[in-house]
């Protein structure tokens, strides 16, 4: 059995789940699988995600052909949910892997190509090798239902949403079942950022919806279901499986790294903040052991924290490799802080007006990013992180409003 284990989560340190409250609710018109059961008097570990919920969602795979969407972090009890549906006799036809593959190791944005999962023999289909948008439509007809069993961390520009929404669009072509085993959203209790702009349509950016949107990936699938999201406007058939004791101000901690280069939930929390030097000259960590945490640019002046990126695991040939940098920590910043501050762009700011390269300061990639294209401007303008923010405040609300049919946890 450990031998089994080992390959999903070597490279991985475990943290400890972390608080949880009752409650969820089942929205009209969908497929919603709810606990059976929740106890008002949670306890800081009782968290249960779908996957654990065997009882849930086993009988409905039987006697059918199943392809499961997963990673590493696709782990219930120490084993992960391949595992467990193999042990139960489930026929489980492919592996679908995301960006990072099915390991969880690969760099980001590299191309990760389809091969077999040596534990289990079963092939695995990589959404994330730069041949094609999507899945094979001859995998697809060889299979009667979809499982996604993946943990996301809530921002728009995080990839694995967007790989789970076109399987949904596969899924719906070939009348194929969909079912979601929900985890929690780590960032679930922030809604921030501008709705994308669909003129920036992209793989970091898929749907209409914030750069912290705050839903789980359940929630997520049901909304781009009933929104009309999908290609043609079509409907899957779906059902998500409810976590539970879980609710959006839930501080739960991921047992397992998502990617490699977010590590903590500092990080984590930081992430909505400081994606966005990635458009940028400016190093967010990548090739240190503080990625997402720290930023910084070897002309950046007056800064007394320094790192130099190097090669490794997960970052191979990172932004400005070798090159010792001037920047800022962000390391010891209070969670609690760094979640109420959800978008900070006073990060960005500060780095663009100390290296003073104008609108060279930034790619095409951070219209991408931000999903909107005036923000830019708005930098080179002089405008502060609050004004910013405030530029978005309609788009908050209206996604907020927008979005409650579509919740299956209290707020």
């Amino acid at each position: 059995m450990l031998k089994t284990i080992i390959p999903y989560i070597a490279a991985f340190v475990a943290a400890v789940m972390l608080t949880a409250c009752p409650s969820a609710a089942k929205t009209p018109g969908h497929s919603v699988n709810e606990p059976d059961e929740l106890s008002s008097d949670a306890y800081p570990d009782s968290v249960i995600v779908g996957a654990a919920r065997f009882d849930a969602y086993m009988p409905l795979l039987e006697g059918k052909r199943v392809a499961l969407f997963s990673n590493h972090t696709g782990i219930v009890d120490g084993r992960h949910t391949l595992d467990h549906m193999i042990e139960r006799n489930i026929d489980v036809r492919c592996i679908f892997s995301p960006e990072h593959g099915f390991r969880g190791t690969a760099d980001a944005g590299q191309h990760v190509k389809s091969s077999v999962d040596a534990p289990t023999g079963r092939p695995i289909a990589s959404l994330y090798d730069g041949k094609r948008r999507g899945p094979d439509p001859k995998i697809i007809d060889s299979l009667d239902v979809i499982v996604v069993d993946i943990q996301d961390v809530g921002l728009r520009y995080y990839t694995y949403y967007a790989s789970m929404i076109e399987l949904m669009n596969a899924a719906a072509r070939a009348g194929k079942q969909f079912i979601v085993l929900d985890r929690p959203n780590p960032n679930g209790m922030t809604v921030d950022g501008p709705i994308l702009d669909m003129r920036y349509r992209s793989g970091v950016g898929r749907l209409p919806i914030p750069v912290v949107h705050g839903m789980t990936l359940g929630e997520l699938a049901m909304m781009a279901n009933g929104e009309g999201w999908l290609d043609d406007s079509a409907k899957v058939d779906l059902t998500v499986i409810l976590c539970e004791n879980y609710t959006h101000q839930t501080r739960y901690r991921l047992p397992i790294a998502p990617s490699p280069n977010l590590r903590t939930m500092t990080a984590v929390y930081l992430y909505p903040s400081l994606c966005y030097f990635e458009a940028t000259p400016v190093s967010l960590g990548r090739g240190t052991d503080s990625p997402f945490m720290i930023y910084g640019h070897p002309d950046m002046k007056g800064r007394s924290y320094t790192f130099t990126p190097r090669s490794m695991p997960g970052a191979k040939n990172p932004p400005l490799l070798g090159q010792l940098c001037h920047g800022v920590d962000l390391s010891e910043i209070d969670d609690e802080q760094a979640i109420a501050r959800g978008i900070d762009l006073s990060y960005l700011i500060d780095a663009y007006s100390d290296l003073g390269l104008g609108d060279k300061f930034f790619t095409s990639f951070f219209e991408l990013l931000i999903g909107r294209g005036d923000i830019r401007q708005m930098i080179i303008d002089g405008k502060s992180a609050d004004e910013i923010k405030a530029s978005w405040a309609d788009d908050v609300e209206r996604f907020r409003q927008s979005r409650r049919p579509y919740l299956l946890y209290t707020e």
